[in-house]
């Protein structure tokens, strides 16, 4: 495991961190609501795009430079900060202080506009960027010139498929935010098909997608089969398939059918392919004898389920795919 410590005076900066994929679901969404750390308490991402001032706008840039820093549409401004910053949750902090001139956001926290807001607490060097102004993740950006690798405890083991459904690991706080892995799998599945239509299996796939992508892709025959399959799942017979990411490597589960995979968030994955099993009645024993509970129904929600529009043109922006005109015709439309 890792351990960071800034690299003017060699504090220890951060508590001991185990490396994890980035997070497929980078994208800010949901204004004025706070959100949930983006990553778990404990675990660390390395981020190799550029993040952070100064910015420059799409038109500044031009679509040559934005492809090479893996930009293929317009995306509104484009980073010329440092590459490889180091991703953690705020609560893995140890030994820095806010820079209080440093610390604007929009109305509920801090956004990381101003670049750097962290400093060592032993010799005031800027070491990195707190960030949990709503509509953004809470995350620090380690900015990697700033911080040095300290030696930490052994690395936890990667986690087999079956120990992460065994354990429970692929399963977290999704809640009002399923909509944002939801637009990046949305986004994957436009660029799989090609701009050919999809025909979604009945059931929580349909749910999550089929609205939106009969929105998007065309309508016709010779629809490619879009289904659910992955560890303790099975492989159903499509042309398409969401399968989980890996949470600590970042690999896909690869079905053996021949089928496109097509890549999900794990936990939303997990979600539907294993829906919570809930239940009226009570965990242990039975009601007496003549009576009867009046549980309220559960919730539904007010309207149907939209994928997150930030997120889908997020992750369609960064796609070599979107340069076919079809697929820049969709990302230009939104969803």
């Amino acid at each position: 495991m890792a351990v960071f410590g800034c690299a003017g005076c060699g504090a220890v900066l951060t508590t001991a961190v185990s490396e994890v994929a980035l997070p497929i679901h980078l994208a800010d969404t949901h204004w004025e609501t706070l959100h949930p750390p983006l990553l778990e308490a404990g675990s660390y991402a390395v981020d190799p795009a550029p993040y952070g001032p100064p910015w420059r706008q799409w038109d500044e840039v031009g679509a040559c430079e934005a492809a090479e820093r893996g930009r293929f549409a317009p995306c509104g401004a484009l980073s010329d900060g440092a590459s490889g910053t180091i991703l953690l949750a705020p609560g893995d902090m140890r030994g820095t202080g806010l820079i209080i001139e440093r610390a604007a956001g929009y109305c509920r926290g801090i956004d990381g506009r101003d670049g750097p807001n962290l400093a060592c607490l032993g010799c005031d060097l800027p070491v990195g960027t707190r960030m949990d102004d709503c509509g953004c993740w809470q995350v620090v950006r380690l900015v990697p010139q700033a911080v040095v690798r300290l030696p930490g405890p052994p690395e936890r083991p990667v986690m087999e498929w079956a120990e992460l459904l065994a354990t429970g690991a692929l399963w977290h706080r999704l809640r009002e935010y399923r909509d944002i892995p939801a637009g990046v799998a949305l986004a994957q599945v436009v660029v799989a098909a090609g701009g050919a239509p999809v025909e979604v299996v009945s059931g929580p796939v349909a749910e999550l997608l089929g609205r939106s992508l009969g929105a998007l892709l065309p309508v016709g025959e010779d629809a490619k089969r879009l289904d659910l399959a992955g560890p303790g799942f099975g492989e159903p017979a499509s042309d398409l398939v969401l399968v989980p990411v890996h949470p600590q490597t970042g690999d896909m589960w690869q079905p053996r059918s021949g089928a496109v995979p097509v890549p999900m968030d794990a936990a939303l994955w997990a979600e539907l392919a294993f829906p919570p099993h809930r239940t009226r009645l009570p965990a242990v024993g039975g009601l007496p004898a003549g009576v009867e509970r009046d549980d309220p129904l559960p919730p539904h929600p007010w309207y149907p389920f939209q994928p997150s529009r930030a997120a889908f043109r997020y992750t369609l922006a960064r796609m070599p795919a979107v340069k076919e005109p079809r697929l820049r015709a969709i990302y230009d439309r939104g969803c």
